[in-house]
C-alpha cells in the first residue's frame, strides 16, 4: 500500500557543476511553493553525483521509481546540459523544462549562436579558441579579429562562471588561463555597450502559445563592467528594473527576440534570454538560459510577480504541462 495519495513530484536539485547552490536555492523554492495537490520529494544530488532522497543515498532508479513527476531544478552541467534530462528519458519519467536536444544545444553557447543566426537574431561578432593552442599564438589571433574590449566565455557554462572582461591585449593571455579552467573551449567575444536586458517566456500561459514576461533591464553598481556570477548571486548592489527602462518599441523587440529565441532553439516549457541594447547597432542576444533560477531574488520571479503571478501559479501551470492535464 503506497503512502503518497497525491501526485509525487520530485524536486531534482544540487548536482556536480559550479551552480550547485544556486540549484539548492531553486530547489528549496520549489519545494516550499508547490501547489497542495502535489506530494514534493526533495531529490539531492551531491557534487560528488550521489543521489539522495529523504536523506539516504539510494540508487537513481529506485529513486525514481517513488516518483509521478520530475521538476528540474538544477542548473549548469550535467542538470541543464541534456544528460540527466537524457537519463530520465530513458527511464520514461515526465519531467520539466526543455527536451535533451535542446538543453545540450541552449547550453552550448557555439551552437546557440549559429541558431540564433539562422532565425535572424543578431549576435556579438566572435572567434573560438582552444586550450591545446599556443597562448602567444591564440592572443595575436584574438588581436587581429576582435576588437577591444572583449568578453571571454567557456563554450558551455551558466550563469556567467568563467567569464572575463578584457579591456588590453597585455591582460589577455592571463584571462585566457583563468577561462580555460572551466572549459577547454573558449568564445572569445565583441563587448557590446549598451542596456542590458533579460526576458522570461512561458508556454501555454494565460491563453499564449509563447507568453513573453516583462523584459527586465539589469542595473549594475558603478563598479561592475558586466553582471557576473558575483552581480547575480552575492552583489546586492546589482539591481533587476521591471519594467526596464526601454521604450514600448524596444520592449517589443525584446519580447519577440525572447519568443523567437525559445522556439528557434526548439525549448520547452519555458527559458530566459539575456541581451544588449546597443544605441546604435540595435538589439543583440547574448544567451538563452533553458532552466532560469527560480527565486524570489531571480529575474525570473519577480518579472512573473510584476505581471500579478506568482511562483505558485507558474508551477501549477508548468505541472500540469509536463504532465500533460
Amino acid at each position: 500500500m503506497s503512502f503518497f495519495t497525491k501526485t509525487r513530484v520530485g524536486v531534482l536539485r544540487g548536482g556536480p557543476s559550479a551552480e550547485y547552490e544556486v540549484s539548492l536555492n531553486t530547489g528549496k523554492t520549489i519545494l516550499s511553493n508547490l501547489p497542495e495537490e502535489y506530494e514534493p520529494l526533495d531529490i539531492f544530488i551531491s557534487k560528488e553525483g550521489a543521489w539522495h532522497i529523504m536523506g539516504l543515498e539510494k540508487n537513481p532508479y529506485d529513486i525514481l521509481k517513488m516518483v509521478d513527476v520530475i521538476v528540474n531544478a538544477m542548473h549548469g552541467h550535467y542538470g541543464e546540459d541534456g544528460t540527466v534530462q537524457r537519463f530520465l528519458e530513458n527511464f520514461g519519467i515526465p519531467y520539466t523544462g526543455s527536451s535533451s536536444i535542446a538543453s545540450a544545444l541552449g547550453m552550448n553557447k557555439i551552437m546557440s549562436k549559429n541558431v540564433f543566426k539562422l532565425a535572424g537574431l543578431k549576435t556579438p561578432n566572435h572567434i573560438l579558441v582552444n586550450s591545446g593552442q599556443d597562448l602567444d599564438d591564440l592572443v595575436k589571433n584574438i588581436n587581429e579579429n576582435i576588437l577591444f574590449p572583449l568578453v571571454i566565455k567557456p563554450v558551455s557554462s551558466g550563469s556567467s562562471i568563467g567569464i572575463l572582461f578584457v579591456n588590453k591585449i597585455l591582460d589577455v593571455k592571463a584571462a585566457l588561463q583563468k577561462s580555460f579552467e572551466h572549459s577547454p573551449t573558449l568564445m572569445v567575444e565583441e563587448f557590446i555597450s549598451g542596456k542590458e536586458a533579460t526576458c522570461g517566456v512561458i508556454e501555454g500561459f494565460r491563453g499564449k502559445n509563447i507568453y513573453t514576461l516583462l523584459p527586465a533591464e539589469i542595473k549594475q553598481s558603478k563598479k561592475e563592467v558586466f553582471y557576473d556570477y558575483d552581480s547575480k548571486y552575492n552583489n546586492l548592489e546589482s539591481r533587476c528594473k521591471i519594467p526596464g527602462d526601454f521604450t514600448s518599441e524596444e520592449k517589443m523587440q525584446i519580447e519577440e527576440a525572447a519568443s523567437l529565441a525559445h522556439e528557434a532553439l526548439g525549448l520547452r516549457h519555458y527559458s530566459r534570454s539575456d541581451f544588449i541594447f546597443h544605441p546604435k547597432r540595435g538589439l543583440f542576444i547574448l544567451e538563452t538560459n533553458t532552466l532560469p533560477e527560480l527565486t524570489h531574488r531571480s529575474s525570473f520571479v519577480k518579472s512573473l510577480e510584476a505581471v500579478g503571478g506568482n511562483i505558485k501559479e507558474f508551477l501549477s501551470h508548468l505541472l500540469s504541462k509536463t504532465l500533460k492535464k
